[in-house]
């Protein structure tokens, strides 16, 4: 009999580990080669895992919602056989003769995630409780007395998502107060308060986060306790910039197949300024600061689902105008039909915010982890400014716009920062307006 591994697939640069959504096929079940068997999650985005080859699914060491590495093996196909294999109820059987442990990558991500969610088996269910689980409790503020009363729908009792949603969503407010447990009160609480939300019934709804906003929240809030923000401002005249575009744009789709936003041109000023300070290019190890060769440039894209999602593009120092123009394009689309591929969204070294598209004048972004710096680029306005000219000061109609630069203040100080803005600032409005399209 050939047995043939399914591991977890690399789903990006800097990716370690993705959480099983769902499995679309059980044990026992047929397989065709590529055909698509689970759905996994990281970070950044939500992949499907085909097939390595055609069989018979003979085993799933891993379940839906739990945490796995990158590389761990997560089901056996019998590549040779033919038939199904005995029905699941005879598996079921042999795994109630042996005792089941549960496997190491679980035991540590819920250890690691649960802090004090600390269960003991209950008449409801199992005691196990995923990640997923258990990331929706924490945030709903839901206690470990009211998830051992929750009766689970799961394997063996246990509690999944829809359960834990289904729980909040018919709960009362406000909760009633529940003795503290001994776990909890050995840890020191904060002198501070939250302050208590006020829930009308009938009035007020309650909108559970879905993974993703889950997932940007955390990456936010971490971002804010890591990096000591500080944010500087510059004011660019851009109407060289904006004259050539508006003048350009039809004939560039003509001659390429491409539309010219202003994007393509904002990562070309990056790429440039990033070559002249490199050290804005760089993430945080500890004590050691991490100097990235590539310039890999992020750009903050939104969902159709009111999410945020950062796509990259690599190397953008070695790209032309055209060659950014159609890898932006590319990248814009995709994120709009959430066709993102996990290659596409990982491994910024400086991402680039564009508030602007949103009417914004300006923006205070947050650094997007591990890199040290992000910049925000703010709406274009036109407006009367004065300016120097071969016959003197005069009034004039220029654009004009707001770039803002948060900078990790542990290893860029005000000089470097400043330094790096100001250049992005003079690329733009060094714009060569005789530029061949």
């Amino acid at each position: 009999m050939s047995k043939v591994e399914l591991k977890m697939p690399k789903m990006g640069e800097s990716i370690s580990e993705a959480t099983i959504l769902n499995w679309l096929k059980n044990v026992g079940d047929t397989v065709e080669e590529d055909e698509t068997i689970l759905e996994v999650a990281t970070d950044k985005v939500d992949s499907e895992v085909p097939a390595p080859c055609s069989g018979v699914i003979t085993e799933i060491r891993c379940q839906a919602n739990e945490v796995v590495e990158i590389g761990r093996v997560i089901a056996i196909i019998d590549a040779d056989a033919e038939s199904a294999i005995p029905s699941q109820k005879s598996e079921e059987t042999k795994t109630a003769e042996k005792p089941k442990s549960v496997p190491e990558t679980s035991v540590r991500s819920e250890s690691r995630t649960t802090s004090n969610f600390e269960l003991q088996a209950s008449g409801t269910n199992d005691g196990f409780l995923s990640p997923l689980v258990i990331s929706i409790a924490k945030k709903e503020n839901v206690t470990i007395e009211e998830l051992q009363n929750i009766a689970g729908t799961g394997t063996e009792g246990r509690i999944r998502k829809s359960d834990l949603i289904q729980y909040v969503k018919n709960r009362k407010y406000p909760l009633p107060s529940r003795p503290q447990s001994q776990a909890q009160a050995q840890i020191p609480k904060s002198t501070y308060k939250a302050p208590p939300i006020s829930f009308e019934e009938g009035k007020d709804r309650i909108v559970e986060m879905d993974r993703m906003r889950t997932m940007i929240a955390d990456h936010m809030v971490y971002s804010k306790h890591t990096s000591p923000h500080v944010t500087s401002y510059i004011e660019v005249d851009v109407t060289n910039m904006v004259n050539w575009r508006n003048e350009a744009k039809i004939a560039f789709q003509e001659k390429h197949g491409e539309k010219l936003t202003f994007t393509p041109i904002f990562v070309e000023a990056v790429a440039k300024a990033i070559q002249e300070y490199p050290m804005i290019n760089v993430s945080v190890d500890g004590k050691k600061i991490v100097v990235h060769k590539d310039i890999n440039v992020g750009m903050a894209t939104a969902l159709p689902s009111g999410n945020l999602i950062v796509p990259v593009v690599r190397n953008a120092d070695e790209k032309n105008l055209f060659g950014l123009a159609k890898n932006v394009n590319h990248l814009a689309n995709s994120a709009r039909n959430n066709a993102l591929k996990p290659d596409e969204i990982g491994g910024s070294t400086f991402t680039i915010s564009n508030v602007g598209t949103f009417g914004s004048l300006m923006g205070t972004p947050i650094i997007n982890q591990p890199e040290v710096a992000i910049l925000a680029l703010g709406i274009i306005k036109k407006r009367p400014e004065v300016i120097t000219t071969d016959k003197g000061d005069e009034i004039a109609i220029r654009s004009m716009m707001y770039l803002s630069l948060s900078f990790d203040h542990r290893v860029v100080d005000g000089f470097l920062g400043g330094s790096f803005l100001r250049k992005v600032g003079d690329e733009l409005e060094a714009f060569d307006i005789n530029r061949e399209i």
